[in-house]
This record gives C-alpha cells, sequence and structure tokens, in this order.
C-alpha cells in the first residue's frame, strides 16, 4: 500500500487514542489536537523508518511520547525560575505545620480515584501548581517516566527533580485539603 494511503488510514484508526492520550498528559485538548497533528506530521517524514517490528499505534505513541517532552522541556526552559518557599521558610523549617497533619480516616479517601468530584478537584490543583512543578509531577506521574530520564529532558539534576517532586505533592496536598477534605 502507498505510503500516503498508510498514514491516511493511521489517521482515521489512530487518532482517537493519540489524542485520549495526549490529553490525558497534557491536561490541555487544544495543546493535545496539535502533538497528535504533530506526531503524524513526524510519522509522514519518517514513515520509512517504520519497521513494522511493532503495531503502528505502538510506534505512533513512541513518537507522541518525544513530541510531549519536547512539548514539556521547551516549556519548563520557558518559565522563570520560582522561589521554593511556599512550605518552608528561609531556615529550612515548616511555614505551616498543618500540612503535616494526617487526614480524616474516616473511610471518605478509600475510593476517591473512583469519585468523579474527587478527580476533578485533583486535576484542578494540579493544573494550579507553577507550571515549573506542573511539568516534572505530569512527567513523573503521569507519563510514568523515571527520575533520570525526566532529569535528563528537563536538564536538571536528579536532586533538584525530588525537591520540586517534593513540594509539588505537599502543594497538592494543601490544596486538595482546602478543596475536598474541609469542604465536606
Amino acid at each position: 500500500m502507498e505510503k500516503n494511503n498508510v498514514l491516511k488510514s493511521w489517521v482515521e484508526q489512530y487518532s482517537e487514542p493519540l489524542l485520549k492520550r495526549a490529553a490525558y498528559v497534557l491536561s490541555d485538548k487544544d495543546t493535545a489536537k496539535d502533538i497528535v497533528q504533530d506526531v503524524f506530521l513526524a510519522a509522514f517524514s519518517s514513515y520509512e523508518s517504520f519497521e513494522g517490528k511493532s503495531k503502528p499505534l505502538t510506534w505512533l505513541m513512541a513518537i507522541l511520547n518525544r513530541k510531549v517532552s519536547d512539548f514539556y522541556r521547551k516549556k519548563y526552559q520557558s518559565e522563570p525560575h520560582i522561589k521554593l518557599d511556599h512550605f518552608f521558610d528561609e531556615t529550612g523549617s515548616w511555614n505551616n505545620n498543618e500540612v503535616l497533619n494526617d487526614w480524616d480516616s474516616s473511610g471518605k479517601e478509600t475510593h476517591l480515584l473512583d469519585d468523579h468530584d474527587f478527580n476533578t478537584t485533583l486535576e484542578d490543583c494540579i493544573e494550579d501548581l507553577p507550571s515549573r512543578w506542573k511539568i516534572p509531577l505530569k512527567m513523573y506521574y503521569l507519563q510514568e517516566k523515571k527520575a533520570q530520564e525526566v532529569s535528563q529532558e528537563l536538564e536538571i539534576s536528579t536532586t533538584n527533580l525530588w525537591k520540586i517532586l517534593q513540594r509539588s505533592r505537599l502543594q497538592l496536598r494543601e490544596c486538595l485539603d482546602n478543596n475536598w477534605f474541609r469542604k465536606s
């Protein structure tokens, strides 16, 4: 089958799963659409390198992952550095010890990931993070990349990555505490 026909068929077959994955890791449908278009353009340009050893969707997903990484790298590097003092004072002590308190374990959080409203609140809390925290968090937890890979792609040290992930988790905890656990 000719290259153009194959790629046309791939666009018809694989646009939806690619868009779904891109929207999940990017949390922005418009950006996801742009990235998926870039995936098909890259597939067209490098079609001859596709050896058929994997399914086309697997190959396209690999391209998608690279495109998302490129997007995050550019966005991360363009963001101004953020002072990371929300939870800690200049001596490194906690500004607010409430974040250390346990959440109520009355069973409400037992099945939180099955709760649509909780997931909406969690997504909102993730989106409220500064980009310099959100991007590594999404790459590490949503794209399930290894720490070394995230560090290399964002050109930061692994130690810095761990600090960013820790502080973003604390920020998420505070946001969830204020917008979910204390709300009800």
